[in-house]
């Protein structure tokens, strides 16, 4: 409820024998919904040739009945949930990207936001290329078919093509014959996959979506690692493991991730209890009720309640019929659909002292006006508890965090933000105990510290390829 924009999401499926994989696709893409509701498409292959539907909206929106029946049958399939990050909401933007080259045909799924966008693209366009989208995926995808052609395989360009982007990316490559699933160096973005009782394999982003289609977990995808899956089984190449430090990003654990899923062996769910502990202990509230933000915010007020012995309620309910608040592009419009999005139970919170959790605040729009549906249900005291730090910085690994002018916690302190939101107190999750929710420090912390693990785009604004009119200069 925070303001802040979803990942995408990946989810590809490769079978030893010809099958429907689109319906395989179509299950494991509504698991993974939470993480991208701007659009989303699937890809399948079928003895090479490879045909696709996407389009934006929902999964249900964009598939239904007849439109999976649509899709041939195949033994593999790529598909994707989008929110935007470089590139606008448009259906152009919308993936798998499918393309048609000298070699082959090859369908991309993309994960995660290049640190080196932009030149990259630049050094491509000056070269000839053509780009018919504004997504840095576009961008893979062009690096990968040029590098195929002086490669003796699919998988060489794969990893040649790692040699010269950076940032983070999770990608499911599929071409006629293999399906590939690569992590970047620093395992910003989580990935893994698992094995269907027919002997499929199912590689996605979150290991809900793999329960979703009925596949056993295996294991994560190891930051560097690339797995092939083909008709000669499954490989692994790890000649980028251990090349750079891990630095998972430690909101997937905060916001992004469903609390069912696992990520690189911990638990989502008890992340977010460990986070509403420790809010317990470095900021407690005398309070008669806490209550949590759906849907993010729950687990750690359930976590804060527990470490306080303060009485745990439903406070607040969510409409489930309506998308996240981020998907209205107007900040106007965003605040608006809070009421429509949320209401306050008057039966929880009447004449309450209530600890109010969420997951972080971005500009505290958002906030201020959850602090006031329960003013308006008779809440006596709020007192807001965020299960995350301060934002300072922006991301450029795939997190839409806005730009340090427009972040709160650059413009007030949290006596100020408390304020302006109408809360009685305010109080951050301390950014030095982050590593005690995932148990290791090998965790991506830049929006909260300014300490990027890779180098970072100067003055490159993230929708330059958006702008009518291009930078002097250009």
């Amino acid at each position: 409820m925070s303001g802040l924009h979803e990942e995408c999401g990946v989810f590809g499926i490769w079978s030893p024998v010809r099958s429907a994989p689109a319906e395989t696709v179509y299950y494991g893409l509504y698991a993974l919904q939470h993480r991208g509701q701007e659009g989303c498409g699937c890809a399948v292959c079928d003895e090479g040739v490879i045909t696709a539907h996407r389009d934006i909206g929902l999964v249900g929106e964009v598939f239904d009945h007849s439109t999976v029946a649509s899709l041939p049958h195949g033994n593999m399939a790529v598909g994707h949930v989008r929110y935007s990050t470089t590139g606008g909401n448009e259906r152009r933007n919308c993936q798998p990207i499918v393309v048609n080259h000298m070699k082959g045909r090859m369908a991309i799924a993309h994960n995660g936001n290049l640190s080196n966008a932009y030149e990259l693209r630049r050094e491509l366009e000056l070269s000839g290329a053509i780009f018919h989208t504004t997504s840095d995926t576009e961008t893979i995808a062009y690096i990968i078919t040029r590098k195929r052609l002086s490669c003796g395989s699919i998988e060489e360009a794969v990893l040649r093509t790692m040699e010269v982007i950076e940032g983070a990316y999770s990608l499911i490559v599929m071409s006629p014959s293999k399906l590939i699933a690569v992590r970047d160096p620093f395992g910003f973005r989580p990935l893994c996959f698992g094995k269907m009782p027919d002997g499929s394999y199912a590689v996605a982003s979150e290991s809900c979506a793999l329960t979703a289609v009925g596949a056993g977990f295996v294991r994560d995808i190891e930051a560097g690692e690339m797995l092939v899956f083909s008709k000669d089984g499954m490989r692994s190449y790890r000649s980028f493991c251990g090349q750079c430090p891990k630095r998972n990003c430690i909101f997937e654990y905060i916001y992004f991730a469903r609390p069912d899923s696992v990520i690189d062996g911990v638990s989502v769910h008890a992340a977010r209890l460990r986070a509403g502990r420790i809010l317990a202990e470095c900021c407690p509230a005398d309070a008669d009720i806490v209550i949590g933000v759906p849907d993010s915010g729950l687990d750690a007020a359930l976590g804060f309640s527990q470490q306080s012995g303060i009485p745990y309620g439903i406070g607040l309910i969510k409409n489930r019929y309506i998308g996240r608040t981020f998907i209205a592009p107007a900040q106007s419009v965003r605040t608006d659909k809070v009421r429509i999005k949320l209401s306050a139970v008057g039966e929880t919170v009447r004449g309450k002292r209530v600890v109010l959790v969420d997951d972080s605040i971005v500009r505290g729009t958002t906030g201020g006006r959850i602090i006031a549906l329960l003013r308006d249900a008779g809440a006596k005291e709020i007192h807001f508890r965020v299960s995350a730090p301060p934002f300072v910085k922006p991301c450029y690994y795939g997190t839409d965090i806005d730009t340090e002018e427009q972040l709160a916690a650059n413009r007030h302190t949290p006596q100020e933000l408390a304020e302006i939101m109408g809360a009685d107190t305010l109080g951050y999750l301390p950014v030095g105990k982050l590593p005690e929710l995932t148990g290791s420090d090998g965790l991506c912390t830049a929006c909260f510290t300014g300490n990027y693990p890779t180098r970072v785009p100067g003055g490159i604004h993230k929708d330059r390829y958006e702008m009518k009119i291009p930078p002097q200069g250009e």
